[in-house]
């Protein structure tokens, strides 16, 4: 590993921080922990053959 890190990992850190964040300040959409690994889990499915 050079200690670089690639555009994928980097835009699951934003969404996942961001989805988290959003469910801190709005509680009604849910636990912040648990939509924060939904959105990240979702988004590497999504983004695996690519």
């Amino acid at each position: 590993m050079d200690g670089r890190i690639d555009q994928r990992t980097v835009l699951l850190l934003l969404v996942g921080g961001g989805a988290t964040y959003a469910a801190l300040e709005h509680p009604l959409f849910g636990t912040a922990l648990l939509v924060g690994v939904a959105v990240v889990t979702l988004l590497h499915l999504l983004m695996k053959d690519h």
